[in-house]
């Protein structure tokens, strides 16, 4: 059974801020744009790159847990949980988590892309969440914001303060070409220091992207490594 946010919020309580290093948010879309074939290698691709040597590797690298939540995302209203907060405190914990993605259904298919709303709901959604040293949210997307406000007034009008967002810009090439896409995110949806982003060529190229976007999320910094002030696409 899911850990829900009670339990991991009275484990968090009961031990330092410390004790959960990241709480790492993933959002899917499940736009109109994405199939139901590319919806399959999106979900399919993110519980393997979940359960991957190197990403485990990442997961496990200190004592320190993190804390993981999934939700789908489409039109303005249509946002959905998919895995709640659950601690990632063991491997049995990340297996649990990935078979919770691996058995769930798409909530919506047919609403337009509105990521401001989505951005939105995972700002509140980390508010009721863990307390952690770190905030992420993974905004995965093959289209521009078409309907409701855009990320840009989502970052003003929410807390965002100590959020950091990055991407995961799937190149499906139907509605928007890559430069384009690449551009709105660079420009747009990015946003924290040391926000990046991984592009996946077609959602073939999903789980790939997936794991290399989370190695490096989940990876713990050098110490005394100089942070990089730049912004870029992997």
């Amino acid at each position: 059974m899911v850990r829900t946010a009670a339990i991991l919020a009275a484990c968090v309580a009961a031990s330092p801020a410390a004790a959960c290093r990241l709480a790492l948010l993933l959002a899917l879309d499940v736009s109109s744009s994405v199939d139901p074939t590319e919806d399959q290698l999106q979900r399919g691709g993110l519980v393997s790159a979940l359960t991957s040597p190197e990403v485990q590797a990442a997961f496990f690298a200190v004592d320190s847990p993190v804390a993981l939540g999934v939700y789908e995302w489409s039109g303005r209203y249509n946002q959905e949980i998919v895995l709640d907060w659950t601690l990632i405190d063991s491997p049995a914990a990340l297996l649990e988590a990935a078979e919770t993605i691996a058995a769930s259904k798409r909530s919506h298919n047919e609403f337009p892309t509105a990521m401001g709303h989505a951005l939105a709901f995972g700002s509140e959604m980390l508010a009721r969440g863990p307390r952690c040293l770190h905030q992420t949210i993974d905004m995965a997307g093959d289209g521009q914001n078409n309907e409701g406000f855009g990320p840009l007034l989502a970052y003003r009008e929410f807390d965002f303060d100590e959020i950091t967002v990055n991407g995961l810009v799937v190149n499906a090439g139907e509605f928007t070409s890559e430069t384009m896409l690449i551009e709105f995110f660079r420009e747009e949806v990015l946003h924290g220091p040391g926000a990046f982003m991984e592009v996946a060529q077609g959602f073939e190229d999903y789980e790939r992207a997936m794991r290399r976007k989370l190695e490096r999320e989940l990876t713990p910094p050098v110490l005394g490594a100089v942070p990089s002030k730049e912004r870029n696409a992997g």
